[in-house]
């Protein structure tokens, strides 16, 4: 799932290449995508590009006052051609969602949203203000804001008697870390991803605030600049637990581990979050704390 570092990027690669282009056509190739139906996505035709800005790990293009805003899921991604075809599209089952060309002085632009995988969860809206997306309206701060403190993190922590991985990832407390870098952000703050939040001192919090900085803003610049196409490879690159199931952590050496549940996992190294103990049996055992 593309997390605030790769959507921030794709946000600036959008912005920088359509800012002043002209919307020609929407095409919406799965009905099921599309959230709204008031404004008609039609009507974003012939309007020109004002920006593109990204709120949580949505992102919004702005045209003359009405906004295409599209959450790209699990397996949402975007596909941008400066030489885009012609051809209508029909309702279908692959993995196309929507495709939308421009015009620009720079000549003809094409962006494409696809899905892959049978679960479609990728959503559009269009609408006159992207705070009418309840997504949007429900995000806590993001953690580059400037009121996004080492006390405002301390008082998320405190207030809740949830389990710190699964509060990292909820966007209605802080927006735009997933599944992947709320493991890596645990990894490099040497903390369980089963401790409880309110349970972590002063220390812990501190230590949890900079890494939470040094791994996004580390991925944010690798990923500065890159077209869309290479934003997947560049994110995988630089992981250090997640996704690396048996592999040999490169801090400790110990072997990281995974925790499966019904619909996704995460993964930690014993050695450096957990004083070496290990889950035994990933979805029945007691978590640990």
């Amino acid at each position: 799932m593309p997390e605030l570092p790769e959507v921030a990027a794709l946000t600036d690669f959008l912005d920088k290449h359509l800012r002043g282009a002209v919307v020609t056509q929407v095409q919406i190739v799965s009905f099921a995508v599309l959230k709204t139906a008031d404004p008609p996505f039609a009507e974003l035709e012939g309007r020109a590009v004002a920006g593109v800005q990204r709120y949580g790990k949505f992102v919004a293009l702005e045209a003359d006052g009405l906004y295409f805003v599209f959450h790209l899921a699990r397996a949402g991604w975007v596909r941008f051609t400066e030489s885009p075809t012609a051809t209508h599209l029909k309702m279908g089952k692959g993995n196309l969602a929507a495709r939308l060309t421009f015009s620009s002085a720079a000549g003809p632009l094409g962006v494409d949203l696809t899905e892959a995988g049978t679960k479609k969860s990728l959503a559009i809206y269009v609408v006159r203000d992207p705070s009418e997306i309840p997504g949007i309206a429900a995000l806590g701060p993001d953690p580059f804001s400037p009121g996004f403190d080492v006390e405002t993190l301390a008082g998320i922590l405190g207030s809740s008697s949830q389990q710190v991985k699964g509060l990292l990832r909820s966007q209605s407390v802080i927006a735009g870390i997933g599944n992947a870098y709320s493991d890596e952000i645990l990894h490099a703050a040497r903390i369980s991803p089963f401790a409880i939040a309110r349970t972590l001192d002063r220390d812990a919090v501190g230590v949890l605030y900079g890494a939470i900085h040094s791994v996004l803003g580390t991925a944010l610049q690798e990923a500065g600049g890159k077209p869309p196409n290479e934003l997947k490879d560049t994110k995988r690159s630089h992981l250090r637990v997640h996704a690396r199931t048996g592999q040999a952590c490169p801090v400790c050496g110990d072997t990281v581990r995974e925790v499966s549940f019904a619909d996704t996992s995460l993964q930690y190294c014993p050695g450096c979050q957990t004083k070496g103990k290990i889950l035994a049996d990933r979805r029945t055992s007691r978590f640990l704390k």
